[in-house]
């Protein structure tokens, strides 16, 4: 539950949510993207207040999501599930399709693959391509790095900063805390549904308390 967070994204900017299990970090993101409804405080997405928006309409405002389970149409080739990924806007699908493939060549390579069949990394990979078909101003990831080997992990970590170097704004929800921080512009330690500390990703990573609280706890979870 949350009891009284906030977060601001910047253009341009990859933010890292980070926090120890329970601390409401998936809930954050879910809330923002409309999969929970609101019972206080607003969303807004530049001036347009989109609280109570269904995820399909953040979707057409340009906001992507990417959850950590279940995130790829398993019986579907990876073509099938970029073109899921576009099918509010199909005529946007040549395009798209080419800018996403530049992004993550092993989706070009593998078209007719299905979903299922990929490694972890793989899927990882393609269930970001598919939230970018729509070309977000801003993609929410939870837990993009879970359950990858350390070799994987590079490569989301990798990515998630071409994402944002295309002009993507990054939310980024994440255990791999160091990591996380290594890459973000700012962050923000969630415990207990609140904010606990804010900073830029190495002012948080410099600090004495967040290290001995979270980051050493964090790191022993991983």
């Amino acid at each position: 539950m949350l009891t009284g967070c906030d977060l601001h994204v910047g253009a341009g900017e990859i933010v890292g949510v980070i926090g120890p299990n329970g601390a409401g970090k998936s809930t954050l993101v879910k809330a923002l993207f409309g999969l929970i409804p609101a019972r206080a405080g607003t969303v807004q997405l530049g001036d347009r207040d989109v609280t109570h928006a269904a995820p399909h309409e953040l979707v057409a405002l340009g906001v992507g999501y990417v959850p950590q389970v279940a995130n790829v149409f398993p019986r579907l080739t990876v073509r099938e599930n970029l073109e899921m990924g576009v099918y509010q806007r199909p005529e946007w699908l040549a395009e798209r399709y080419e800018t996403v493939a530049e992004l993550f060549p092993i989706l070009r390579a593998r078209p007719k693959q299905r979903a299922g069949s990929l490694s972890g990394g793989e899927r990882q990979m393609l269930a970001m391509g598919r939230a970018l078909m729509m070309d977000p101003r801003v993609l929410f990831l939870d837990e993009p790095s879970a359950g990858l080997s350390p070799i994987n992990q590079d490569e989301v970590f990798q990515r998630v900063r071409d994402i944002n170097a295309a002009g993507v704004s990054v939310v980024m929800v994440e255990q791999n805390a160091r990591r996380c921080l290594e890459i973000a512009h700012r962050g923000y330690v969630l415990d207990q549904g609140r904010n606990a500390y804010t900073g830029t990703g190495s002012q948080l990573l410099a600090d004495p308390k967040v290290l001995e609280l979270y980051l050493g706890t964090l790191t022993r979870r991983r």
